[in-house]
C-alpha cells in the first residue's frame, strides 16, 4: 500500500489532487517498470517527463502527497531475476530532462546552473562540456588495478545485476586498461547496438524465419541479459565510456572534458561527437548541429546531454534527491515520417478492446523500421479521417507503439476509402470469435462481449496472468500458450495447473517445433511453484480492468485473503488507497461475475494457496472517512446534476464526526438543533441506509473496523496549533471534542471562509511567493491553496498579495507595489491568514 511520507491529515490537499497523484503514481511506476525491467516501454519519453513533471509539481504544492512509492523519490528499474544482485558502491542515477527542444533548453539550463552557483550578470560565463545521450542500457565497468572484475546494469540505481560474462562478449570494451595499476576504477556508459549491426541482425533473423526485432535499443538491453552468454554471438554489441563510479588511486582530472579524454587513453571507447563552450550560446549551437546530423549517425540517440565541466563547480553544485544540478539532457522532438496506409485490422485485447491498427508500407523512423501504427480507437481514426490509400504521417517517440498522427490531405488519392466504421467492418461481431462487441455509454472503445470464451482473450489472459511479475510461471513464453489455447487444452488460467507433462511433450509450437520431455518438465515444476504465492501477485495476474500492481498490492493488505476480496461490497474497495470511483467499480464487476468466481474456486480446489494477512482496513477506516469518501462518490456519480452533498463543507462533515461516531449512531440519533447540519445528517442518513453502503458497513466491521476513532499514529492529526484553537474555540461552531478530529490546514481554512475581511483583501483570491527556498515555498502554497486562495507566479493585475522571503528581488516587490498590492513578509501572511487584515 502506498503510504505518504506525511500523512496528508496534516495539511489535507484537495481530493482531486490526492486522486491525480496517486494515478501519475501508479501510471509513471507502471511505465518506469515497463522501460527499465522489461524493456518494453509504451509511453513516449516526452510524455513521461511530462507527468513526472506534474507530479513533482502537486508534491510541492501538497508535501503531505508525497509517498514512498513515489517516482520522484528514486531511479525506477529493479533486478532481474537470475542474476547476482550487486550494490552500487557509488548510485547510479539518472540525469534531469529538459523537454523544451528548442534553444530555451539550454539556456534554462544555464539560468539555472548560475543561480545556483549565485553568479550575478557581472561574473564570467561557464564553462560546459556537451555530449550526446545514446540510447541504449547504461552500465557501471569495475577495474581493479585494470582488469575487468565486474559489470552491472544500473537496476534501481542503488543495486543492479551481475552481467560481467556477456559484457566480456563486448569486444570494445577493454579487459585490461592501458596504464593503469589503479586500485578501483569504475568506468560508467551505454552499451548500445549500432544501426547496420541492427538491420544485419534482423536480416539474419529472416533468412532463419525468425521474429525480427524491434529497435536496437531493446536488443541491446535484452541481449545482455540473457543467462546464456553464447547466445551474444550474433548480435554485435558497442559501448561508449562517458562518466566514473567508484574510485581508488587514479588522478581524476578537473574537468569532464579532460575526464574523457583521459578515459580514451585508457583504451576505452569515447564518442567524437563532443564539444566545449564557454557559455550558453555554444550548447545552442551543438544541439542544433547535432538535431542536423541525427539520422546520419551511426546509432541511435534520443538528446545531447550537458555538463558543468569544471568538477569544482559540480560539487559546489551537489545533487538532489535523485539527480545531479550540474547536468542535464536535452532532448528533440519526436520523429515523423510519411508513409501509405495499407490497411486497418483490429486486435482483440486482454480485457476485450478492439484497437484499429494501421497496417502500413515500412518505413523507418524513430530508428527502427515500422509496419504497423495504432489508431488508438475509433473516435480518433474518426477524427483524424484516417482512410485506407491514405498518406498518413507516422509518428514514434522513443521505444513506443508508433502511432498515425495526421492524414496528408493534399496527398489523397480519388479512389480512397470510406471514413473508418469498427463496427461496420466487423459486422457487430468480433474478428476471434464471432462473439456481439458493445460499446457502454461513455466509453470510446468497442469491446467483445466473449470474455474467456474468445480465444485472443484467452491467451492474452493466461500470458498476464503467468507472467514474472504476477504468478511467475517460468518458461511458459507466448507460442506455448498459443499451442494450449488453440488446441483446447487450456481455457482459463486455472486449467495451468492441471496440465500434467505428458499434456506438454510433443505439444506442437508455431513455426513447426515441438516442446521437448525437459521444457515440459520445467513448466510443470515452476507452475506447481507458484501454487504457493502471495495474495497480492494472483490478484494482480487476474488481469482485473484497472489494477496494476501497486493496486493490487493494497487490495492484499485492505482484504487479507482472497476470500475477503471475492465476496467485497460495491463501494468497499473505494476505501483502498489509490483506488478511485472507476477503479471500485471494475474490482467490484469482476468479482461479481460467476465466471470469474468459478476460476477462482477452480485455482483454490487445484491447490493454490496464497497467502493470508490480517487485513488492513481496521487501521486505515474511521467513520470520518466513510463521511468523506460517500461525499467524493456523490459528486462522480451524479454527472448530470450536481451530488447532494457538493456543498457540504469539510467543517461540517467533522461536526458530524463530533457528534456521531458511527454510522450506526448517526442513523439513530435525535434531530439536530442546526437545520444545515440536519439537513446534511439526512442526506448521509438516506444514503447509509441503502442496500449497496448497508453492506459496505456490514463488510467492513467484517474486516475489523470498530468506528471508534484511529488513535493519532494512525490518523496522522497533529495536536492543533494552540493559536487556531483558541480562534476556533471563541466561535460558537466548535467544541474541544471536534477540534481533535480537525487538522491546522482545516483550521485555518475555515477561518478564511468566515473572516470579515478588509477593503485591501477584498481585490482578489491571488496570492505570489518570491524570495522562498523550494521546501519553504511549497509548505506556504499548501496553507494558501488550503485557504481559498489561487497561487501564482508573477504579478498580475489580480494580484492581491505577494508574499516576500529573505531572498525577493526587489524587481518584483518594486512592480507589485507600484500597482497597489500589499506586500507582506511570512509573519504577515500567517496574520492574513487568521484574521483577514493586511498589513504592509
Amino acid at each position: 500500500m502506498s503510504v505518504p511520507l506525511a500523512d496528508s491529515l496534516d495539511n489535507p490537499p484537495p481530493a482531486a489532487a490526492v486522486e491525480r497523484a496517486a494515478a501519475l503514481r501508479a501510471t509513471l511506476n507502471h511505465h518506469a517498470h515497463l522501460y527499465y525491467v522489461l524493456d518494453a516501454p509504451t509511453l513516449p519519453d516526452a510524455e513521461y517527463d511530462r507527468l513526472f513533471q506534474e507530479l513533482q509539481a502537486l508534491e510541492a504544492s501538497h508535501p503531505g502527497l508525497r509517498a514512498p512509492d513515489s517516482p520522484t523519490l528514486r531511479v525506477g528499474g529493479a533486478v532481474l531475476e537470475g542474476f547476482t544482485p550487486v550494490r552500487h558502491a557509488v548510485p547510479m542515477l539518472s540525469i534531469r530532462t529538459e523537454t523544451d527542444t528548442t534553444a530555451n533548453g539550454a539556456y534554462e539550463f544555464d539560468v539555472r546552473v548560475r543561480r545556483d552557483l549565485k553568479l550575478t550578470e557581472n561574473d564570467a560565463s561557464v564553462e560546459y562540456s556537451a555530449e550526446l545521450k545514446f540510447d541504449g542500457l547504461a552500465i557501471n565497468l569495475r577495474y581493479e588495478y585494470g582488469v575487468l572484475v565486474l559489470a552491472a546494469t544500473r537496476g534501481d540505481g542503488e543495486t543492479g545485476e551481475d552481467v560481467t560474462t556477456n559484457v566480456r562478449t563486448i569486444r570494445q570494451i577493454p579487459l585490461r586498461l592501458v596504464d593503469c595499476d589503479a586500485p578501483v576504477l569504475e568506468v560508467r556508459g551505454e552499451i548500445y547496438m549500432r544501426r547496420d549491426d541492427f538491420e544485419r541482425l534482423n536480416e539474419l533473423q529472416r533468412t532463419k524465419g525468425g521474429k525480427a526485432y524491434v529497435n536496437p535499443r531493446n536488443t541491446a538491453a535484452g541481449a545482455i541479459r540473457q543467462l546464456d552468454s553464447a547466445a551474444l554471438n550474433d548480435k554485435r554489441l558497442s559501448f561508449f565510456a562517458y562518466g566514473l563510479g567508484a574510485v581508488q588511486g587514479w588522478d581524476v582530472p578537473s574537468t569532464h572534458s579532460g575526464l574523457l579524454d583521459a578515459l580514451a587513453h585508457l583504451g576505452l571507447p569515447v564518442c567524437d561527437e563532443r564539444t566545449v563552450s564557454t557559455g550558453v550560446e555554444g550548447l545552442v549551437r551543438f544541439h542544433e548541429r547535432i538535431a542536423g546530423r541525427r539520422d546520419r549517425l551511426p546509432f541511435d540517440i534520443d538528446g545531447v546531454v550537458y555538463k558543468v565541466n569544471s568538477r569544482d563547480l559540480q560539487q559546489r553544485l551537489d545533487w538532489t534527491s535523485r539527480e545531479p544540478k550540474w547536468a542535464v539532457a536535452h532532448k528533440y522532438p519526436a520523429q515523423e515520417q510519411m508513409t501509405i496506409l495499407l490497411d486497418i485490422d483490429i486486435q482483440v485485447g486482454r480485457t476485450g478492446k478492439l484497437t484499429p491498427v494501421a497496417k502500413l508500407q515500412p518505413v523507418y523512423v524513430g530508428g527502427t523500421t515500422v509496419s504497423n501504427a495504432t489508431l488508438h480507437n475509433e473516435g480518433e481514426a474518426r477524427r483524424k479521417d484516417v482512410r485506407i490509400g491514405d498518406t498518413v504521417i507516422v509518428r514514434r517517440a522513443g521505444d513506443v507503439i508508433p502511432e498515425v498522427v495526421a492524414v496528408v490531405i493534399e496527398k489523397r488519392p480519388v479512389n480512397v476509402g470510406e471514413p473508418f466504421d469498427l463496427y461496420k467492418r466487423l459486422e457487430g461481431k468480433c474478428p476471434a470469435c464471432g462473439s456481439s462487441i458493445l460499446r457502454e455509454e461513455g466509453e470510446v472503445d468497442w469491446r467483445c462481449t466473449g470474455g474467456l470464451y474468445c480465444p485472443d482473450q484467452r491467451k492474452q489472459a493466461v500470458t498476464h496472468f503467468s507472467q514474472r511479475t504476477a504468478m511467475n510461471i517460468d518458461g511458459l513464453g507466448v507460442e506455448i500458450v498459443d499451442a494450449l489455447v488453440d488446441r483446447g487444452i487450456v481455457q482459463s488460467p486455472a486449467d495451468l495447473f492441471n496440465l500434467t507433462v505428458s499434456d506438454l511433450v510433443g505439444l506442437r509450437l508455431a513455426g513447426g517445433s515441438t516442446l521437448q520431455l525437459l521444457s515440459a518438465t520445467k513448466l510443470i515444476l515452476s507452475i506447481e511453484e507458484a501454487k504457493n504465492t502471495s495474495l497480492a501477485r494472483l490478484i494482480f495476474g487476474l488481469g482485473i480492468r484497472h489494477v496494476g500492481e501497486a493496486t493490487a498490492k493494497a487490495l492484499a493488505a485492505f482484504y487479507g485473503s482472497i476470500e475477503n476480496i471475492m465476496s467485497t461490497s460495491e463501494w468497499t474497495p473505494c476505501f483502498v488507497n489509490d483506488v478511485g470511483v472507476e477503479v471500485c467499480r471494475s474490482i467490484f464487476s469482476f468479482f461479481q461475475e460467476s465466471q470469474n468466481i468459478s476460476v477462482l474456486r477452480k485455482m483454490l480446489k487445484l491447490g493454490v494457496s496464497p497467502e493470508q494477512n490480517q487485513p488492513s482496513a481496521q487501521n486505515v477506516v474511521d467513520f470520518g472517512k466513510m463521511l468523506r469518501l460517500i461525499k467524493q462518490i456523490d459528486m462522480s456519480i451524479s454527472p448530470k446534476r450536481s451530488g447532494l452533498l457538493e456543498g457540504v463543507a469539510e467543517v461540517r462533515i467533522n461536526r458530524l464526526v463530533g457528534l456521531f461516531s458511527s454510522p450506526a449512531s448517526l442513523v439513530q440519533g435525535d434531530a439536530l438543533s442546526d437545520i444545515d447540519l440536519e439537513n446534511t445528517r439526512q442526506i448521509y442518513l438516506n444514503i447509509l441506509r441503502s442496500p449497496s453502503w448497508a453492506r459496505a458497513i456490514e463488510e467492513l466491521e467484517r474486516l475489523g473496523v470498530s468506528w471508534g476513532a484511529l488513535n493519532e499514529d494512525n490518523r496522522g492529526i497533529a495536536p492543533m496549533n494552540e493559536k487556531l484553537r483558541r480562534i476556533l474555540l471563541s466561535k460558537s461552531d466548535f467544541s474541544e471534542v471536534q477540534l481533535k478530529s480537525m487538522s491546522d490546514a482545516e483550521g485555518w481554512a475555515w477561518v478564511y471562509r468566515n473572516k470579515k475581511p478588509s477593503s485591501k483583501a477584498s481585490k482578489g483570491s491571488e496570492v505570489c511567493f518570491t524570495g522562498f527556498g523550494v521546501s519553504e515555498r511549497a509548505a506556504l502554497e499548501a496553507r494558501a491553496s488550503d485557504a481559498g486562495l489561487r497561487v501564482v507566479t508573477s504579478v498580475t493585475k489580480g494580484l492581491m498579495l505577494l508574499v516576500a522571503g529573505s531572498n525577493a528581488g526587489p524587481a518584483k516587490t518594486k512592480r507589485a507595489k507600484e500597482a497597489g498590492v500589499s506586500v507582506v513578509d511570512v509573519d504577515g501572511f500567517n496574520r492574513f491568514l487568521e484574521t483577514g487584515e493586511l498589513q504592509d
